[in-house]
């Protein structure tokens, strides 16, 4: 008889209960077609969620229910087995620095092939110091220091991750008003720190310096001229607060050639503030609920044509951006294989897929985007960022 277990079942004796304990987390088990689907993505070419540590990923991640505390501590071994997640985003440093152990102990549980998109502290990008409920309660003085930012970040994770360190992510929380009426002072600072940042990579050259905002204000040319000089990207954000997919875009062209990096935030449906909304609509996180076709066809062009020139992709995706993270990387993974060229690999593989909703809850379809404000952005960073003529086909898109 077929019994499902979780954290909380009932247990035959302390011999079994030490048993599974030392077992840990587990893999799912997948069928062929899902590597057949791996091995046709480019190489270069990194898929991930935003974290790993959700219940309801059992059959898609792990091999059945296991808490969140638990897969917190033991999952990522498991995660990074799985054939389409090569890479992850790492925010817990965001609410609190770390060591350069502790992201050895997280280096020393994937293999050699993966990357850990990393995001920076809090303590730094954020313009703010916060309540623990996020009001504002006064000015950071340690916001955009470069010195601080080299000493509790990008110092402990690269000699902590060395090699498994993909993506180094600053990414600016939305900052009052008044700041952003003075876009050369930030735009200083913002430049001290990539410098710092880049020198004190050294060794670890191929880590990527990327910088995620959440003002469209920052998207300009003194922008595009400071993280050129850095040798660093636009991290793509895709979040309510920001432009449209396709308004973003100018930004990455004048930054071409480069690496494509891209965190999928936050489904548009829900509002600048609706992560909360978002949680309780997708929750327990199992389901497609929110598809967003445009947003995957757009990311698997810019993805095929970035990697098709030989520049490496990071892509991360949060539950809140479709319903559940896996199954919008399988789908944003067979997108990717029929831009590239290989879309029999994307008929074969139905991995992830929903056939249908798991309870009640309805599969909706994303709302006709208005155009009115995807076309005011678009026009400003197309007269700002003025792209050259050495754009690939995926930036067109």
């Amino acid at each position: 008889m077929n019994r499902r277990y979780s954290d909380n079942s009932p247990r035959t004796g302390a011999l079994f209960g030490s048993f599974e304990a030392a077992l840990g987390v587990q893999a799912a088990a997948w069928e062929a077609d899902v590597h057949r689907l791996a091995r046709a993505l480019p190489d270069g070419l990194r898929l991930g969620t935003s974290s790993w540590h959700f219940p309801g990923w059992a059959g898609l991640v792990w091999d059945r229910p296991y808490n969140a505390k638990r897969l917190s501590r033991e999952g990522l071994a498991a995660y990074a087995r799985h054939p389409l997640l090569g890479t992850v985003g790492l925010d817990r440093g965001f609410y609190r620095a770390l060591s350069a152990g502790e992201y050895a102990h997280l280096g020393e549980q994937v293999p050699d092939s993966f990357r850990f998109m990393v995001k920076a502290p809090a303590q730094v990008t954020d313009g703010l110091i916060r309540t623990t409920g996020g009001r504002a309660r006064a000015a950071n003085p340690d916001f955009l220091d470069a010195d601080l930012a080299w000493r509790a970040f990008v110092e402990p994770a690269s000699a902590g991750l060395g090699d498994r360190l993909g993506v180094l992510v600053f990414q600016i929380s939305p900052l009052p008003r008044r700041w952003l009426n003075d876009m050369d002072a930030l735009i200083d600072r913002l430049r001290g720190l990539l410098a710092r940042a880049a020198d004190g990579l050294g060794a670890n050259a191929r880590a990527v310096l990327a910088v995620e905002v959440r003002d469209p204000e920052w998207l300009g040319r003194p922008f595009v001229a400071a993280l050129k000089q850095a040798g660093a990207t636009y991290c793509l954000g895709l979040h309510p607060k920001m432009p449209p997919i396709d308004a973003q875009l100018p930004i990455l062209r004048a930054l071409w050639p480069g690496p494509f990096v891209c965190r999928w935030n936050l489904n548009p449906r829900h509002g600048a503030f609706g992560y909360e909304s978002a949680r309780a609509d997708y929750a327990p996180f199992d389901q497609l609920i929110d598809p967003d076709p445009h947003t995957r066809t757009v990311l698997a062009r810019v993805m095929a044509g970035t990697v098709g020139a030989g520049q490496p992709v990071y892509v991360t995706i949060n539950n809140k951006a479709e319903g559940c993270a896996p199954r919008s990387v399988g789908e944003l993974a067979r997108a990717v294989c029929q831009a590239a060229g290989q879309p029999e690999a994307a008929y074969a593989c139905t991995w992830g897929r929903c056939t249908g909703p798991a309870d009640s809850r309805r599969v909706r379809g994303m709302p006709v985007a208005g155009n009115t404000r995807a076309s005011a952005w678009r026009a400003r960073a197309n007269s700002l960022c003025c792209a050259g003529d050495n754009e690939f086909d995926g930036m067109n898109a």
